[in-house]
């Protein structure tokens, strides 16, 4: 399995970038679904760090998926990049959120439903999280995402340990799972590093790549340099390591690809980063 750069035409067949924070582009058998998008260098109070992503990388997205209502996970500037006519798939009872700010292409599913985007099936699963857009937003369930196609691919959005992951499915290529968040403590309804190790053993994926780590922090604190940007994802690896020694974990740092292009059974060769 290779590790590529990511590069201004995003056309890597069947793959997944790590874009920062809980953003995620997947691209498998022709469709590209971007998750929770960050795009930009700033988010109320916090900056992004990332490097330049060519504008026309993010063209031709099939569909967003949207976990929960938070700002660090629903941009109204990052979504009106990818332009309002944009397929939104939505946590149930946020439609109206979205059509509010002229977003009318939403699909709203809860746990369980399932839509399909070309010939990828999406399925919303459950996620135990604050589901409230703060200060004064509405409230929508949070949920996170099954992928389904060639791969199986399990993006969690924001969520802590809850019994039903050891029957989210039979055969997971690849768990996207937060390990941590954008400052120096988190609240409840997440996932630590220790914790994101103990959800592998629930979900038996082949490859895990911790997610929600080293992008979003608040203003001026990047020069720094805290624990908190570099340290989860090591922590969740070594974690990983000692309860979950069969499942191979990929640290993608910000901007890089991973190829699952030849991933099949336990044919797979992703690394500890």
């Amino acid at each position: 399995m290779s590790e590529q750069k990511l590069n201004g035409n995003g056309r890597a067949p069947q793959s997944i970038t790590y874009v920062g924070h809980a953003t995620v582009l997947i691209q498998m058998d022709g469709v590209r679904l971007l998750t929770d998008p960050i795009l930009r260098g700033r988010v109320a109070h916090l900056s992004h760090r990332t490097r330049r992503i060519e504008p026309t990388y993010f063209e031709n997205i099939d569909a967003v998926l949207i976990s929960h209502l938070h700002w660090d996970h629903l941009d109204w500037p990052s979504l009106r990049r990818l332009g309002h006519n944009t397929r939104i798939l939505a946590p149930r009872g946020s439609a109206a959120y979205f059509a509010g700010r002229g977003f009318k292409n939403v699909e709203e599913l809860q746990n369980g439903e399932e839509t399909r985007v070309g010939g990828v099936a999406v399925r919303a699963t459950q996620a135990v999280h604050d589901g409230r857009r703060y200060p004064k937003g509405p409230f929508a369930d949070p949920v996170g995402y099954l992928v389904n196609s060639h791969h199986s691919i399990y993006f969690a959005g924001d969520t802590d340990l809850f019994p039903a992951m050891s029957h989210l499915a039979d055969n997971l290529d690849v768990a996207l799972l937060p390990v941590w968040g954008w400052g120096p403590t988190l609240g409840t309804g997440h996932l630590t590093p220790d914790r994101a190790a103990q959800a592998l053993t629930m979900l038996r994926p082949q490859i895990a790549i911790p997610i929600h780590w080293g992008a979003l922090h608040p203003i001026g604190m990047g020069m720094l340099k805290p624990a908190f940007l570099t340290q989860p994802p090591v922590a969740f690896a070594r974690h990983a390591a000692r309860l979950a020694p069969e499942v191979n974990t990929c640290i993608l740092p910000i901007g890089n690809t991973l190829s699952l292009n030849g991933v099949n059974g336990a044919d797979n060769g992703a690394q500890a980063g």
